[in-house]
C-alpha cells in the first residue's frame, strides 16, 4: 500500500509539473490548452488504472505469500513419509557419498561394493528425491561397467617349455607372439630369453588391450617359411 501511495504522489507531481512547464514555455491558443488538457488527462487516467492494476497484483503475492508452508517444515514432513529424522537423512548421505566414492576408485572385490549398494537400495530414505536416481540408477550403472582386471597368474616351468609355449597356452594367451610380455615381466629370472628350466616361476601378467591388438596383428600377418 506505501508503494502504491508513493506512485500515486509521483504521477501526480509530474502530471502538475508536466502543464506548468508547457503552460510556461509555450503561447497556446485556447483550443491547443483544450487538446492539451485532454492528453494530460487521458495519461493521468492511464497511469491511475496501471497503479490499480499493481495493487492487486500485490494483494495476490501478499494471499499467496501467506498461503506457503514453511520450508523447513515440508523438509520434515518429507523425511517423516519415509519414517526417517533429519539425522537419520544426514547418517544415510555419508554412506552414499562414501560408497559413491570406492566404486569411483574401484575399491575391490566389486561383490562387497554391491552388497553394499544393495543396502542402500533397501533403505527407504533411497526413495528420497535427492538420492533415488544417484542410488537406483548411477552407482548401479557405474558398478555395472566395472571390470575387474584378469589376475596375474604364477606358472612353474616345466621340461619342454619355451616362452613361445608357454604365451600360446589358452590359459595365458593363446598367442605365441606375445612372449616377450613374459620376458620383460621376468627380466630378473630371465637372462636369455632362448633358455629358460624347469621350476622356475615366472609371474603371466594380463595383456592391455593395446597389446592384445598388437600381437594379434603379429600373428594375423605371419607367413610361415615354405617347406624346402
Amino acid at each position: 500500500m506505501k508503494l502504491a501511495k508513493f506512485l500515486v504522489a509521483i504521477i501526480s507531481l509530474s502530471f502538475l509539473l508536466s502543464l506548468s512547464s508547457f503552460a510556461q514555455e509555450t503561447e497556446m491558443t485556447e483550443e491547443e490548452w483544450e487538446a492539451e488538457m485532454t492528453r494530460l488527462t487521458g495519461q493521468k487516467q492511464a497511469l491511475t488504472s496501471e497503479i490499480e492494476t499493481l495493487k492487486k497484483d500485490i494483494e495476490n503475492l501478499n494471499t499467496v505469500k501467506a498461503g506457503l508452508q514453511d520450508p523447513e517444515q515440508c523438509i520434515d514432513e518429507l523425511y517423516a513419509l519415509v519414517g526417517a529424522t533429519r539425522s537419520d537423512v544426514d547418517n544415510f548421505r555419508n554412506a552414499v557419498n562414501e560408497l559413491d566414492g570406492k566404486i569411483k576408485r574401484k575399491e575391490a572385490p566389486k561383490a562387497d561394493r554391491q552388497a553394499d549398494l544393495n543396502a542402500l537400495k533397501m533403505n527407504k530414505i533411497s526413495a528420497l528425491p535427492e538420492f533415488f536416481d544417484k542410488v537406483h540408477n548411477k552407482m548401479q550403472k557405474a558398478l555395472d561397467e566395472w571390470i575387474d582386471a584378469p589376475p596375474v597368474i604364477n606358472y612353474k616351468v616345466v621340461k619342454g617349455d619355451h616362452l613361445w609355449g608357454i604365451a600360446r597356452k589358452k590359459e595365458h594367451y593363446g598367442n605365441g607372439f606375445a612372449w616377450p610380455v613374459i620376458y620383460k615381466a621376468n627380466r630378473d629370472k630371465i637372462k636369455n630369453p632362448d633358455l629358460i628350466y624347469p621350476d622356475q616361476e615366472f609371474s603371466i601378467p594380463p595383456l592391455t588391450q593395446e597389446e592384445k591388438d598388437k600381437y594379434e596383428k603379429l600373428r594375423a600377418n605371419y607367413k610361415p617359411a615354405p617347406v624346402q
